[in-house]
């Protein structure tokens, strides 16, 4: 049954994708050897309970590959149908062009964009690393799983995964094995023509473990395959990767072809393959033994599943209260933050990047999951958990999985791809941090957070021109409508301290991720600030009746409001300042509540805020002015560059008078 099977696996996605005439053929028919042999042979999963907690990750970094993933989900029994895979690519299928996560059963991470798969792989392994050395005592392995991810040349190719690599290798996460599926052929051809590199010297010299398999003699040569993972299972200081030689497209007439990379085999040439793999079952017919035998890899993993429940039984005798920690972690249960006080006390003006230390510190005591680290810049970025008389929390590395602090390095896609597989793991929640700026760096890695719909936090320092000295290539512009642009994105950018405790808590208690961007320079506390913020948009100062004039602004312009409504009100000007620390919290209130801050009787407005203005035309309306960045920034102290750009109180109340003679 091991050949009918991984042909079965080629076949089917074969089919499906020449049904739907679009899709990637040559990864699933050249690479079937190595799924089959991890999944029939190795891969712990139980398909009854396709989140038990202690099962093997499985990523599919190659995501351009969808149908061997979805073959496999088929075969294996994670409820799949065959109509599900007859309408591969097809609107509202289970099996769309590409893995995504939260849509599919079975599938641990949305890929496609390459090389994001094998750097969630690493953020995986992590968490598996943290948590185990966090919970596990001698005879009570409850976290002990593998991570394992099947890459292509582009995922290699692609900046970010060296980066993860590198990181993985220096932190020695023995638990993570990759398949590369090295077939030399990419959508232009050979690889040759742009990837000479050896690859092995390459993952030798990132302290890999390098195993080699050729499966181009011999394509099926399961026992090989097998024989490697033991290999790398063995090895537990050095993530491995296997890498397999194979033939892209194999048995088919395109074997070795780019041709077959990316588009359907062709009716003709399907059939050919077919012949040449003698398979003689109608289309998308799969002999009955084939499950019987796939079966036994279900029963296999329900069984050990059966018997970590009974470990951790004894477990929870033995530790309680390590067990009840556990569970409460696995379930990503948080403290009543919105209630306590001491979130939302400070004493004096504060950069809020000083702010978020302040909030960081205090929900990281009571947040016993709560695990992140910086870019090489926690000292900038304040964003590293300080030791206590009554709490370590540690460095994550080796010797010390442990640590909740986690060092990236200069690695910023990879960090937060990272942070994205430490989150999708389970068990953690999860932040990471660097300048605003180098939010592009971070970008890709953001918005399949926001796809997947998970709540990883970005501390985001060094917000605007206040960074001053530094000069136009350390000073965000365009960031801010960058990042508010992604769908199910929240960016916080708050205007003092109990905003900013507001933008934490919403942070950790939403399904989607969060951006936190905060000054260098300090801002005022504001009285009437706090919770209100988890609204997105509220009224901080207000007048006596109707006001003349609506002063709307996120971050330290919402400062130049307070001091221009003060300026207008001499002149007998009534205004009302709207603090806006998240747009897209605001956009989901009522219209009710949404008048209640910005009535559309008033008509005169002005927008503050020193990044793209492109954010406010919605609420400046056809009468208001907006006072924003329309050009790079310029290096000098933070005070003459406001000056300069007009973040003035003069120009605001100037502004105001304008837009209220329109």
């Amino acid at each position: 049954m091991k050949q009918t099977t991984i042909n079965a696996i080629r076949i089917l996605s074969a089919e499906a994708i020449q049904k739907a005439n679009s899709g990637h053929p040559g990864l699933p028919l050249g690479s079937a050897p190595i799924a089959y042999t991890l999944w029939q042979n190795f891969l712990k999963f139980n398909n009854k309970d396709p989140k038990w907690d202690d099962r093997d990750r499985f990523v599919l970094s190659a995501g351009h590959g969808s149908m061997l993933n979805y073959s496999l989900l088929y075969l294996y029994g994670f409820g799949l149908t065959i109509e599900d895979l007859e309408n591969f690519r097809q609107l509202g299928s289970k099996t769309p062009g590409h893995p995504e996560y939260g849509h599919t059963v079975g599938i641990e991470t949305t890929t496609g964009p390459l090389g994001q798969g094998i750097a969630n792989a690493v953020g995986m392994a992590v968490a598996e690393a943290h948590l185990a050395a966090k919970f596990n005592r001698d005879g009570f392995p409850i976290v002990d799983h593998y991570t394992y991810a099947l890459v292509g040349d582009g995922c290699l190719e692609e900046g970010i995964s060296y980066e993860a690599c590198s990181f993985a290798g220096t932190h020695e996460l023995g638990k993570l094995i990759v398949f590369y599926d090295d077939n030399d052929i990419t959508i232009e051809g050979n690889t040759d023509i742009t990837f000479k590199e050896d690859v092995a010297a390459r993952f030798k010299a990132q302290n890999w473990q390098v195993l080699k398999v050729d499966l181009v003699a011999n394509p099926d040569n399961v026992m090989m395959i097998a024989n490697a993972i033991k290999k790398a299972q063995k090895e537990t200081t050095k993530p491995s990767i296997i890498i397999c030689k194979t033939k892209i497209g194999y048995g088919t007439p395109l074997e070795g072809s780019h041709k077959c990379h990316g588009s359907p085999l062709g009716v003709e040439n399907l059939q050919k393959t077919k012949e040449k793999l003698g398979w003689t079952w109608a289309p998308f017919e799969v002999p009955e033994e084939v499950f019987k035998h796939t079966a036994t890899a279900g029963r296999r993993g329900a069984k050990r599943e059966k018997e970590w429940k009974a470990m951790f039984a004894e477990y929870e005798k033995a530790y309680p209260e390590l067990a009840a920690e556990y569970k409460s972690a696995m379930k990503g249960e948080l403290p009543d933050l919105a209630h306590c006080e001491e979130l939302f006390a400070f004493e004096k003006p504060m950069a809020t990047r000083q702010t978020s230390a302040q909030v960081l510190q205090k929900i990281a005591a009571r947040i016993p999951s709560l695990m992140g680290g910086s870019a090489d810049l926690a000292p900038s970025n304040l964003s590293d958990m300080k030791n206590t008389e009554t709490i370590t929390y540690g460095d994550f590395g080796p010797g010390h999985y442990e640590g909740r602090n986690m060092h990236f390095g200069i690695r910023e896609h990879a960090m937060a791809a990272i942070a994205n597989g430490m989150q999708l793991h389970g068990g953690l929640h999860v932040y990471c941090s660097t300048f605003f700026i180098f939010s592009d760096y971070c970008k890709h890695a953001m918005r399949l957070a926001a796809l997947m719909n998970i709540p990883v936090t970005y501390i985001l320092t060094h917000d605007s021109i206040g960074v001053g000295e530094d000069g136009p290539t350390h000073e965000p512009v365009e960031q801010l409508i960058a990042l508010r642009s992604i769908p199910n994105m929240k960016v916080y950018r708050p205007a003092d301290g109990k905003e900013t405790a507001a933008a934490w808590i919403s942070a950790l208690t939403g399904t989607a991720p969060t951006a936190l961007v905060l000054t260098r320079q300090n801002l005022p506390q504001y009285e009437n600030s706090g919770l209100e913020a988890l609204k997105g948009g509220y009224v901080l100062e207000d007048c006596e009746g109707t006001p003349d004039v609506l002063l709307i602004a996120s971050g330290s312009e919402v400062e130049l409001c307070v001091k221009a409504k003060a300026a207008l009100a001499e002149e007998n000007i009534k205004a009302r300042v709207v603090s806006m620390p998240c747009i897209e919290e605001f956009e989901k209130q009522c219209d009710c509540y949404k008048e209640s801050v910005l009535p559309k009787a008033v008509k005169a407005r002005v927008c503050v805020e020193a990044g793209s203005p492109y954010s406010w035309y919605k609420y400046a309306g056809d009468n208001g002015e907006i006072v924003a960045m329309t050009t790079f920034g310029a290096s000098g102290p933070a005070p003459k560059l406001f000056e300069k750009f007009g973040f003035t109180v003069e120009n605001v109340v100037a502004k105001a008078k304008a837009s209220l003679n329109q």
